[in-house]
């Protein structure tokens, strides 16, 4: 067989296939075309990139924390925008068991921050964890499906047993900071392996207030002091 005739033939089991078994846009669930991948056009032009990652300046993600905790480096795919793809997106991430979203887009994530050097020396994703009933009951934890993709474009391990949750209970977002930094131990339990770590970070699906991810850091640095912390997530409001 030439290699036009190979081709040719390729392509013709691709229809066929893409007719019995047609691909649906990750977001919105619409089919999606022979040239499309993953996420249908209009999905794609409908969520707004942040561009964080080509910021030399801090951003204002990396403000979020200024004077609340040490962070190193923060990182979003994209801007939370109500009633558009990226709402879509975090509902069939987090509610949907859509975890073939968290693995695109977490791979989407690491070809950009491939091209930022505050993260070349990454050595662990530490996705947020989720108390273990919370996560029997969705039945799987969106950070943890983030960290997956990132974790297997970038080349990073991925380490899901130094921070636990081991209390379940009201967010942190709505507790006062002495309450917050009263419930780091009651809340988190961090395992003496973290200090086998230089680069860590933290993955999380979206980012508001940032108190989850300032109160997982606070309880890393009392076990591993001179750790360098960063944050990596899908999307900011």
């Amino acid at each position: 067989m030439s290699i036009s005739s190979f081709f040719k033939h390729s392509a013709i089991l691709s229809d066929i296939r893409h007719l019995i078994f047609p691909q649906k846009c990750l977001a919105c669930e619409s089919e999606l075309t022979g040239a499309e991948t993953t996420i249908c056009s209009l999905c794609t032009t409908h969520f707004t990139e942040t561009n964080f990652h080509l910021n030399a300046e801090p951003t204002m993600m990396d403000k979020i924390f200024w004077g609340r905790i040490d962070i190193h480096k923060t990182y979003a795919l994209f801007f939370f925008e109500k009633g558009k793809t990226a709402q879509i997106i975090l509902f069939q991430l987090k509610y949907k068991n859509n975890q073939e979203v968290g693995h695109h887009f977490g791979g989407e994530i690491a070809k950009r921050l491939k091209l930022n050097p505050d993260f070349r020396d990454v050595d662990v994703l530490i996705p947020v964890p989720l108390h273990p009933k919370k996560e029997f009951i969705r039945g799987y934890n969106q950070s943890e499906a983030l960290a997956k993709g990132i974790s297997d474009e970038l080349g990073v391990a991925m380490d899901t047993s130094s921070v636990k949750r081991v209390k379940h209970g009201a967010s942190q977002t709505q507790k006062a900071r002495f309450e917050r930094w009263s419930s780091i131990q009651s809340t988190f339990r961090v395992n003496n392996s973290i200090q086998n770590f230089k680069h860590i970070v933290l993955v999380d699906d979206v980012i508001t207030t940032g108190s989850t991810i300032e109160v997982i850091a606070s309880a890393i640095r009392e076990k591993h002091p001179d750790a360098r912390i960063s944050v990596v997530t899908l999307a900011i409001t």
